[in-house]
């Protein structure tokens, strides 16, 4: 390309934010914009109507997402409105927004995806919206050119679940690929058990908290316990189911998980995205999840490079002449030999 490139941004929690950020920060040769997630139609319009705060289409992420744009300056285009963009990255697939559709697209891998049970066995061959099985869908809509994972354990996950084996590239994903440095953090505690919660309830899944607090103060068993409420909890509710059942634990609503993980003891999760923290630092792990195919699943360990990577396969997908890209989804090729990252 003559011009200089122009790569949209498609953001979304503060995890995805960051992420997002880093490999834009690995290509200093392009025009980089930022937007928060964005929908179409009607979920839109429930976005808009404040009917999907616990989404990252509003509440909390969104304005995590937006006071991080302020906060580094980052240009941007909401919406993705101003520009016929060359290159497009987004953290989810589960919506495919209209103005993107037909693009090169970069799909990026967030974290831990969602076990697969009914709900995307109906999203999966009945074609209902993808967003309906939450992360457990990642992948399916075949839109994209590249579809960039965090470790060889996932690709074969994806694959399992229908996703093409030539449009996968294990790269690791930034935010999860040097979580040994984690280890040196200004957190002011050490040698509690923490419990990081999930907002099941918030997206639809049972979640009888009162038991929960119960099996973490057993398995704390005297030892300090520190709650880290995730950001799409209902805050106010988890905050007093605790004081009820653990009156002594102390509770955070912000901060970094991944420092207070570093300094635990133990770390008791549900369904977490940083339960690969707790397991890559050899902690004490408590979870729903299971950790032996956690341990299979876990991100590469690349002391960092992950953006790097990302950011090769955004130049090659850029080499590719615009015309070769159809706007049917389901002809999208793979525009270049990845290979060389596989190891």
């Amino acid at each position: 390309m003559d011009q200089k490139p122009t790569v949209l941004f498609i953001c979304g929690s503060l995890n995805q934010t960051k992420m997002m950020h880093k490999v834009a920060s690995q290509l200093p040769e392009a025009d980089a914009y930022f937007t928060p997630y964005y929908a179409d139609g009607l979920v839109r319009a429930l976005a808009r109507a404040g009917m999907l705060k616990a989404s990252i289409l509003g509440g909390r992420h969104y304005r995590e997402t937006m006071h991080y744009f302020k906060e580094h300056r980052l240009p941007l285009d909401m919406r993705g409105k101003r520009h016929d963009y060359d290159l497009v990255l987004t953290c989810s697939d589960l919506i495919i927004q209209k103005n993107i559709r037909g693009k090169r697209l970069v799909l990026v891998q967030e974290g831990i995806t969602e076990p697969e049970g009914l709900v995307f066995l109906l999203v999966k061959y009945l074609r209902l919206p993808r967003y309906l099985a939450n992360t457990a869908a990642t992948g399916l809509s075949d839109a994209y050119n590249v579809f960039c994972v965090a470790s060889q354990g996932y690709k074969k996950l994806f694959i399992k679940k229908g996703v093409r084996s030539e449009k996968i590239a294990v790269t690791g994903i930034p935010n999860f690929d040097d979580l040994d440095a984690l280890r040196h953090n200004d957190f002011p505690y050490h040698d509690y058990v923490l419990v990081a919660t999930s907002p099941l309830r918030e997206t639809g899944q049972f979640d009888y908290r009162p038991a929960f607090i119960k099996h973490c103060l057993d398995i704390a068993h005297g030892r300090p316990l520190f709650f880290k409420l995730h950001p799409m909890e209902n805050a106010r509710r988890a905050y007093r189911e605790i004081r009820t059942y653990a009156p002594y634990a102390r509770v955070f609503t912000r901060g970094n998980t991944d420092s207070m993980i570093a300094n635990a003891a133990a770390v008791i999760t549900q369904r977490s995205t940083c339960t690969f923290v707790a397991v890559a630092l050899g902690k004490e792990v408590h979870t729903y999840l299971d950790q032996a195919r956690l341990r299979e699943l876990l991100p590469l360990q690349n002391h960092g490079t992950s953006a790097a990577n990302i950011a090769l396969i955004c130049r090659q997908v850029l080499q590719q002449p615009a015309p070769t890209l159809q706007k049917n989804k389901s002809a999208l090729r793979p525009l270049f030999d990845w290979k060389s990252l596989q190891g």
